[in-house]
């Protein structure tokens, strides 16, 4: 395979929004923010025609770049769907990749005093912009979000909240059920954290100081405090660890409040919303590092407890883990553009 990249039948947009939602974020992270657009082959021959839009969002602690990302022997996702809808094996859609970094690597795709205001950030102004610069189809009917990982659950939960914005999803190894996913870390960012006083931001003053992600637990401990952020902070903003950081004991009542995101635990209290999806698509790898196999398997249950009918939903496990599974997007993608693509 050519290691080089591949010349786009459609093209990608690159753009900067200067948000106003994000502004005095507690971070104090750019507002400026890039934002790329894809649109597919013929956008430009044809100024009467419009099309469904997805939404693309990273995992954690993944930078809008790494969508370009080339490993040995492997195309990037913007070079694999470009090709299938070239050779015609979809119908054109376009797509959205949007940036919530955050200082602590992510955003979780919520609203939140620790982080900043990132799901109105994506609702009310991207999404808004995007209709008012490209002929999209500017409706729900035909707009997706798809995501892997943290992206999964920014593109599970944001559909449950704004069903009037989003009518579709897809879903690659998605945060969920929590226990499973979160608890084995819990007890091993203990053992991290007697190295730290058991103090997470001595590791953060420490992490900050050095090259990044050259000590074993940097990984583990970013995406905790990150998630901390996002999920349970104080009214001040500062990040909660929902574990006591000395033994991994659960701190139930900020436990609780990581709970209420759970997209399997979110589902019976927006069932309306998700019986309402055209289509939703989830997948997970089945050696998955962060046992979200089980929580795509959880998730997909919940749906069908919340009525929402097995006709629209793709549900697949593969062989795999959570990391290098980027190749499940493009399949996806093509499959939402399909159902996109009904009046």
């Amino acid at each position: 395979m050519n290691p080089w990249p591949t010349p786009l039948a459609g093209r990608i947009d690159e753009h900067v929004i200067d948000s106003a939602l994000l502004r005095d974020n507690p971070l104090g992270d750019p507002t400026a923010r890039p934002l790329w657009v894809y649109t597919p082959p013929g956008y430009d021959a044809d100024p009467g025609r419009r099309y469904p839009v997805t939404y693309m969002l990273l995992g954690y602690a993944g930078a809008l770049p790494a969508w370009r990302n080339r490993t040995p022997y492997r195309q990037p996702v913007p070079e694999l769907i470009d090709g299938i809808f070239a050779r015609g094996e979809a119908p054109p859609m376009m797509l959205v990749f949007v940036d919530a970094w955050t200082a602590y690597g992510g955003s979780q795709y919520v609203d939140s005093p620790g982080t900043g205001r990132y799901h109105s950030y994506l609702c009310e102004e991207v999404v808004p912009w995007v209709d008012a610069h490209y002929r999209s189809l500017a409706d729900r009917e035909h707009r997706a979000l798809a995501g892997k990982s943290s992206g999964g659950l920014g593109a599970m939960i944001t559909p449950m909240l704004r069903p009037d914005l989003f009518g579709a999803f897809a879903t690659h190894s998605g945060d969920s059920l929590s226990e499973a996913q979160y608890l084995p870390h819990f007890f091993l960012a203990a053992r991290h954290l007697r190295s730290y006083d058991g103090d997470i931001f001595r590791w953060w003053d420490d992490f900050r100081s050095r090259v990044a992600f050259t000590k074993d637990e940097d990984m583990r401990l970013l995406e905790l405090l990150g998630v901390s952020a996002c999920f349970s902070p104080a009214a001040d903003g500062t990040p909660q660890l929902p574990f006591d950081p000395r033994t991994g004991a659960l701190r139930p009542e900020i436990w609780q409040r990581w709970l209420d995101w759970d997209p399997v635990r979110m589902a019976p209290l927006h069932a309306e919303a998700l019986r309402s999806q055209r289509a939703i698509w989830i997948d997970a790898g089945t050696r998955d590092e962060w046992f979200l196999d089980l929580g795509a398997q959880a998730f997909r249950d919940a749906l069908a407890e919340a009525g929402v009918s097995q006709d629209v939903i793709h549900f697949e496990l593969f062989d795999g883990g959570h990391h290098g599974v980027e190749y499940r997007m493009p399949p996806a993608l093509a499959w939402l553009s399909q159902q996109l693509a009904h009046p």
